[in-house]
């Protein structure tokens, strides 16, 4: 079992680059890798923000052993299996190589909308077949299913349900976690705008999106907090109100690509049905990051 200790603070949900065929860029990932290692706490390979959806099971696996491979701090690593056939889950976890992965990253099942009961069964399932750890995932707003607080404070029973990346941005149903969760249970936001709110409630982080381009600024966050400034925190914090939703105006990682392009790290392009960041979005962009 993981030190829980080790993922306090920020995770990277790390983009995935990709070169002008479509293929991934290696080089860019390694300078991604590179940079996020100045302020991250710990990688998370293949989440959302990965393109997980649009990579192949083969492709996946290449980004995980060559992030394993050039962590040239030895950060702990996240990996993203999730899905919304409990079986499928359960097989891809037993038939990846998770040498060197310290937990599993699952998300909320999608689409097929079931009720709590069921989302509690796929959960139990995936933890009780899992080698590693599971860090469970509510994301509402993509699921379509919210994870409701007395849903997450039963699996959280679960001595292999080790925490919670909140994404619903109800504050108050994160609240009554960060009450009634047992010691040992990870809150993390799984907003970025909500790290500063989710460490003054007792929540253990962030796995960030923004972390990608501004990893020093989460790690501030969490020094001044956890120092007790939080004057200075929150003055970070505010750093990143104007970025953030542009961010997610076309889908994400979207905006976030063509941000770390201007910092020449990729060159923006997405997997359909993404698409590249329009001109005017673009122009938002360059607009906040020349300031």
């Amino acid at each position: 079992m993981i030190n829980l200790k080790k993922l306090v603070g920020t995770g990277v949900a790390l983009v995935t680059p990709l070169d002008e065929n479509g293929s991934i860029d290696f080089k860019s990932l390694k300078k991604l890798l590179s940079h996020t290692a100045k302020g991250v706490d710990y990688y998370v390979v293949m989440g959302t923000t990965g393109e997980s959806a649009t990579l192949t099971k083969e492709e996946k696996e290449s980004v995980l052993r060559f992030v394993i491979a050039n962590n040239r701090k030895g950060l702990p690593i996240v990996y993203g299996i999730g899905g919304n056939n409990t079986q499928n889950v359960i097989d891809e976890i037993r038939n990846t190589d998770l040498a060197h992965v310290d937990a599993i990253l699952s998300v909320s099942p999608y689409y097929n909308k079931p009720p709590q009961e069921g989302i509690y069964q796929h959960f139990m399932a995936i933890a009780n077949a899992s080698p590693l750890p599971i860090i469970i995932y509510n994301v509402p707003g993509r699921t379509a299913t919210n994870l409701t607080a007395d849903t997450t404070l039963r699996l959280a029973k679960h001595e292999n349900i080790i925490g919670i990346k909140e994404a619903s941005g109800n504050l108050e149903q994160c609240m009554m976690i960060a009450k009634l969760k047992p010691k040992k249970f990870m809150l993390i936001s799984g907003d970025d705008m909500l790290t500063l709110p989710i460490y003054s409630i007792g929540g253990a982080g962030v796995i960030s999106v923004l972390a990608n381009a501004y990893p020093t600024i989460f790690k501030k966050i969490k020094e001044f907090f956890l120092s007790g400034n939080y004057k200075r925190a929150q003055a970070e914090q505010f750093k990143l109100l104007e970025i953030n939703p542009i961010m997610y105006e076309e889908g994400n990682p979207v905006g976030l690509k063509h941000l770390l392009k201007l910092m020449r790290i990729g060159n923006g392009v997405v997997r359909l049905p993404l698409v590249s960041a329009s001109a005017g979005l673009q122009k938002k962009i360059e607009r906040l990051w020349k300031r």
